[in-house]
């Protein structure tokens, strides 16, 4: 039996460092975010000047790569929370979040990853998708030493101080960039047109963390730094308007870059492109109850039909009128979550238009309409070989403990 096992907190602690380390020298730019995230802190009085990444994401091609993700993030202490269909945004993918569940485990590190798998049945071309479904059956995206030291960790239950620096070194390589494409030009420009995912997907040796994500106390002011300092932020803020008591969770971005890759075709210093990284803003607000959220949907839908001769952060604060924004309001209609101090859980999950909206925006002026296809959480479970957790049912769960505990506690 395995001595000294480290906790899981303190491997994800270390993971998170090194993903931001790597993913900084990676993208120059990403390092100029985060600095205007701590400026936008600091003036907001929030900021503590080590603010951690809360999420990354990555997207991957197969029920196995999912399946091993699944597993090395439970080294982490990451179980996935949530089931996000992102097709009928005219996305080809279906996602979950890996995060912390526990309020101990996120307040060590809250890292989460939105990881997403590509849905092939979605490539309407058969040789199309036969064919991207060869190329990703011939790669395998994970070290040895990766998979060897999950093992390990799943047989002894956890993973020693010695063996966590090579499991995070090991499974770092998974989410690096590979400028070298596994396809040549003319494939990835067929994979491309069937969509900007699937190329981003399937023609490289790995799937390439896209971005990573600090939070910040004032998401305006970041955005509006952004466009200050002349980098090439979205249009608009995912989620709700801003709000005096914020809720769930609002995001933006600079666009992805366009970066020099090289086909298998071509030779000498001949280079091709591809746009996929980015880098990402969120501010959190209050979890939503079931009530809540069933609202928010309702609203949001509201404004994303309206009448498009409306601008539509005008017709997103219109909608938005009728959902309350006093805190004691939302508190007697039931429509957020609280502990016993009357104080809002903080939203940990995503959005999936949201989402959808951070990836449209980066897919070069593209859009895509709904596909029809029906997607299958039952089928996701079992490429993740594991049940999604509810994270209404998680919600709850803290705040029927904070009724439990002492009336004098904080």
């Amino acid at each position: 039996m395995a001595r000294n096992l480290v906790s899981p907190d303190l491997i994800r602690t270390r993971f998170c460092a090194a993903l931001s380390a790597m993913y900084r020298r990676e993208v120059s730019l990403y390092a100029e975010l985060l600095a205007l995230v701590e400026d936008v802190n600091a003036r907001a009085g929030q900021g503590t000047g080590d603010e951690p990444e809360y999420h990354g994401a990555i997207r991957v091609g197969t029920a196995q790569e999912l399946a091993m993700l699944a597993r090395a993030f439970a080294v982490m202490g990451m179980q996935p929370v949530g089931y996000y269909d992102l097709a009928p945004a005219g996305v080809p993918v279906h996602s979950t979040a890996f995060r912390p569940i526990s309020e101990a485990a996120l307040a060590v590190n809250p890292l989460r990853v939105f990881c997403s798998l590509l849905r092939l049945d979605l490539i309407a071309d058969a040789g199309l998708r036969e064919e991207a479904a060869a190329i990703l059956a011939r790669r395998q995206i994970f070290r040895p030493e990766a998979i060897d030291l999950i093992a390990r960790a799943e047989a002894q239950g956890g993973l020693t101080d010695a063996e966590t620096g090579p499991f995070v070194a090991a499974l770092l390589e998974t989410f690096r960039w590979h400028a070298d494409a596994t396809v040549d030009s003319a494939t990835y420009r067929r994979l491309s047109a069937a969509h900007r995912l699937i190329a981003d997907i399937v023609a490289f040796k790995g799937p390439h963390i896209n971005h990573l994500t600090p939070r910040t106390h004032d998401i305006d002011a970041a955005q509006a730094a952004m466009v200050a300092q002349g980098i090439d932020a979205k249009d608009t803020i995912e989620g709700p308007p801003a709000r005096k008591v914020p809720i769930l969770l609002r995001q933006t971005s600079f666009r992805a870059l366009t970066e020099a890759v090289r086909f298998t075709d071509q030779t000498g210093a001949e280079t091709g492109s591809h746009t996929a990284r980015f880098g990402e803003i969120e501010q959190r607000g209050a979890a939503l109850t079931r009530k809540g959220r069933a609202l928010y949907d309702a609203l949001l839908a509201e404004a994303l039909d309206g009448d498009r001769a409306v601008p539509y952060p005008a017709r997103l604060s219109a909608a938005f009128a009728r959902f309350p924004d006093d805190l004691a309001t939302l508190i007697d209609q039931g429509l957020i979550h609280v502990r016993a101090n009357g104080e809002p859980i903080v939203y940990q999950d995503f959005l999936p238009v949201s989402a959808a909206g951070i990836f449209q925006s980066n897919l070069a002026g593209e859009t895509r309409g709904a596909y029809g296809e029906t997607a299958s959480q039952a089928a996701f479970e079992t490429a993740l070989g594991r049940k999604v957790l509810d994270p209404f049912d998680l919600y709850a769960a803290i705040e029927a403990e904070s009724a439990r505990e002492p009336a004098n506690a904080d």
